[in-house]
């Protein structure tokens, strides 16, 4: 398949045709970001929201605002759904922290976020046994107790969509077997090859990993220090760092890029739903320890919404069979979820989109994303790096 035919589906998708060049310079991330959300505390929340009557105000990432969920919603429960589209989850967590809570009901936001909503009080917490029904389709790594939704032993909210984050190659360009492991994005034979995306803490937390270091728990600093030093290599041996999701993609069908660090399947979904099957998402295999991330995306009920009734009825609605099905499967992004009776739905064309038949090596050798206690000074450490390598 080619580039113009590429273009031509994102024609017909409404969007603009894809033109990639390289973006090295971000707008930096503002230290302590998260850490300032963090402390958002009850005195700061005011009374319960003032809404239109029928009306229902829902922070989401894209995907969730697709008519085949909305409109069956909105017509069975007589309610009008406003949307406010995340461009990051951070950036959409801080909105909430810093008062935008007020004017939400429900989010669907990355977990760690929805997690971090429990201590910043900006969440209701469900329970459990409410929604034991739901939870009784899910398949068994999903179910309860499950600790990145966890906070305190409560929980903040119900998984909704999950992928994986490791190597984006073309295997028409790059030998798969090449990329069981980090490796080959350190290899001088790459060099100016490879393609990181500037996305917050995706593309450091599997450096982290790679280093053998867990991102996950509190670090030292000897360990901050070694993270520094992978990311300062890896920028050595890149080539662009890129923000626009269209432009990496088209780096890597052209071969422009060997591989995309910081991404897995959110990138690599829609060119295989486009009919590029030659572009896969893989997890490093070849290490002793686990280098592979799994994603997770999470709907949570805003802290004092309008009507609780109805923000736990659309939270049971993007958990269900068809809702869920025509979430796995958009246009710009296509991804499996936690509802086992989605997986029935699914044709043979639509199970290679989603690389099922590999969700066992996924699982196999990868762990799940959660809070990371240093997320702050690794991002500082990659902002730092990132200007050190322009």
């Amino acid at each position: 398949m080619t580039m113009d035919k590429f273009n031509q589906s994102r024609k017909r998708a409404g969007r603009s045709p894809a033109v990639w060049a390289p973006d090295p310079n971000r707008r930096a991330v503002l230290k302590g970001m998260a850490a300032t959300a963090m402390t958002a505390t009850a005195g700061a929340l005011g009374p319960g929201k003032a809404r239109a009557a029928g009306s229902m105000n829902y922070m989401c990432w894209e995907g969730y605002n697709d008519p085949r969920i909305v409109d069956p919603f909105e017509e069975t429960n007589d309610v009008s759904i406003n949307f406010d589209l995340i461009v990051d989850s951070p950036g959409g967590f801080a909105k909430l922290a810093a008062g935008g809570h007020r004017d939400f009901d429900v989010v669907s936001t990355d977990s760690p976020w929805v997690q971090r909503m429990g201590p910043a009080n900006i969440c209701e917490f469900i329970d459990p046994a409410e929604f034991q029904d739901v939870y009784d389709k899910f398949y068994p790594q999903f179910q309860p107790p499950f600790e990145p939704l966890q906070f305190d032993g409560k929980t903040t909210g119900l998984p909704t969509r999950w992928g994986w984050v490791g190597p984006c190659i073309n295997t028409e360009t790059s030998d798969p077997d090449e990329w069981k492991t980090w490796d080959a994005a350190f290899d001088s034979k790459n060099k100016d090859k490879i393609g990181i995306m500037d996305w917050g803490d995706w593309p450091i937390m599997p450096m982290a990993l790679y280093a053998g270091i867990d991102p996950y728990k509190e670090l030292d600093q000897a360990e901050l220090d070694e993270i520094r030093k992978v990311l300062r290599a890896l920028f050595a041996n890149s080539r662009a760092l890129f923000s626009d999701l269209s432009l990496s993609q088209k780096a890597l069908l052209d071969g422009s890029v060997k591989t995309l660090v910081g991404t897995g399947t959110y990138s690599t979904s829609g060119l295989r739903k486009a009919g590029y099957e030659n572009i896969v998402a893989v997890v490093p295999e070849g290490n002793e320890n686990k280098q592979g991330i799994i994603w997770l995306e999470a709907t949570a009920i805003v802290k004092t919404p309008a009507d609780i009734d109805l923000a736990k009825a659309m939270m049971r609605h993007v958990t269900n069979k068809e809702a869920a099905y025509a979430l796995t499967l958009n246009d710009f992004t296509s991804n499996p979820s936690p509802n086992r009776a989605v997986e029935a739905l699914y044709t043979e064309e639509e199970r290679s989109v989603l690389q099922l038949d590999y969700v066992d090596t996924v699982w196999e050798n990868s762990v799940l994303h959660k809070v990371a206690p240093n997320i702050d000074d690794l991002l500082v450490i990659w902002q730092e790096e990132l200007a050190n390598a322009n």
